[in-house]
């Protein structure tokens, strides 16, 4: 018998790597596709993120910059998107939108964000993703997937949307759900969109709280079977997250990230 444990004490190392090394958290039997966990210090990672520049949509009041570590650093293993009330450019505010448009792309999978949000009125933090096809087709025919939006003037609501060209707000058609919670800004909490061919499962931790089903209605109901990128911003202001005004008192205000993981699912 004694024998029989050592020769398994043995074994375990050997069976431990030919399981492979998984992530903390990685759901099992899914394979890790992309990810950045922010293990390093300075800029975002270019091979990984581009930027936003200006004024870009919304009416937002902010200005995104590029490559400026005071909107946008990577230190202690997180990444930091920080928005100043600050005259530059011409805006009263600045912020950093970062997006993996021309780097990665996918289609289908698992996309996992752990943030811990920005808060205070005005401020609208977003983990959503673009069709890569948008120069050609334009938006919303190219689709969108928003998987975390937060407006801070609705501190205990978290919304999932999904925008095409035949469902969307300003149709009034758009299709979403959303999910309250106590204080979620004052904790790191996971954000996940599970995309299927059949239909998009949106998460808050572990709590699925919105389903998105494909309807069959052509591509212009769901434009999902082709490659999108992902976006990770903090916008300012604009026709959501400005309904209620801005407060100044809030500034200078982080918005920070754990990880980005995507995986490929079953």
């Amino acid at each position: 018998m004694k024998n029989i444990l050592i020769l398994l004490l043995l074994t375990l190392p050997v069976l431990a790597q030919c399981q492979g090394e998984e992530k903390p958290g990685q759901p099992v039997g899914q394979k890790l596709l992309w990810s950045d966990e922010f293990d390093y210090t300075g800029l975002p990672n270019p091979q990984k993120w581009g930027y936003e520049e200006g004024f870009v949509r919304n009416k937002e009041a902010q200005y995104y910059t590029k490559e400026r570590l005071k909107n946008a650093r990577v230190e202690n293993g997180k990444l930091i998107i920080t928005a100043h009330k600050e005259e530059f450019e011409g805006a009263h505010y600045t912020s950093a939108s970062l997006n993996t448009r021309g780097k990665f792309e996918v289609t289908r999978g698992r996309i996992e964000v752990r943030a811990k949000l920005p808060h205070g009125r005005g401020t609208w933090p977003a983990i959503w993703m673009l069709g890569a096809n948008i120069g050609q087709v334009g938006w919303p025919a190219c689709g969108e997937i928003d998987i975390m939006e937060f407006v801070g003037y609705e501190p205990g609501v978290i919304y999932a949307n999904v925008h095409t060209r035949d469902y969307n707000h300003t149709k009034g058609t758009g299709r979403g759900g959303k999910i309250v919670t106590e204080k979620p800004f004052e904790d790191f909490h996971i954000y996940a969109v599970e995309w299927y061919r059949d239909r998009m499962d949106f998460y808050f931790d572990n709590q699925r709280y919105y389903s998105c089903q494909k309807k069959g209605e052509g591509i212009g109901e769901w434009p999902f079977d082709a490659p999108q990128y992902l976006l990770i911003n903090l916008a300012i202001g604009g026709a959501w997250g400005g309904q209620q005004g801005i407060d100044d008192s809030i500034f200078p205000m982080e918005y920070q990230v754990d990880y980005v993981r995507i995986y490929q699912l079953d």
